[in-house]
């Protein structure tokens, strides 16, 4: 599997009222170092419908004002806000408040 599909398969974990850094989503597929590709991936996005990419802020809680769909910042809002996430006058999520933490996966049990 490349880059870009572990990129939506972390994306489609984001749970709704939740969201994820893009380094967040890099680590998470796979490589940390590769927040920018995880935008490129989003803005690319083959299925809006089930990979939610306005789920994805960056580092600061920031909108991207070069979001995929529609009117860039004002729909990114529009479509967190639609699930009950804050934003900002400047356009900024509290990451503390609406941060997504996936749980660690469970380690085996040892004998």
């Amino acid at each position: 599997m490349g880059f870009f599909e572990e990129v939506y398969r972390v994306v489609r974990q984001i749970p709704a009222g939740r969201v994820a850094t893009y380094g967040q989503v890099a680590l998470l597929a796979g490589n940390p170092r590769m927040a920018r590709q995880v935008g490129w991936a989003l803005h690319q996005n083959p299925d809006p419908a089930s990979i939610p990419c306005h789920r994805v802020v960056n580092r600061f809680g920031g909108l991207s004002a070069a979001f995929a769909f529609g009117d860039g910042r004002e729909e990114h809002r529009r479509r967190l806000e639609a699930e009950g996430i804050e934003v900002s006058g400047d356009y900024r999520v509290d990451l503390e408040r609406f941060g997504w933490r996936p749980r660690a996966a469970k380690e085996p049990e040892r004998l």
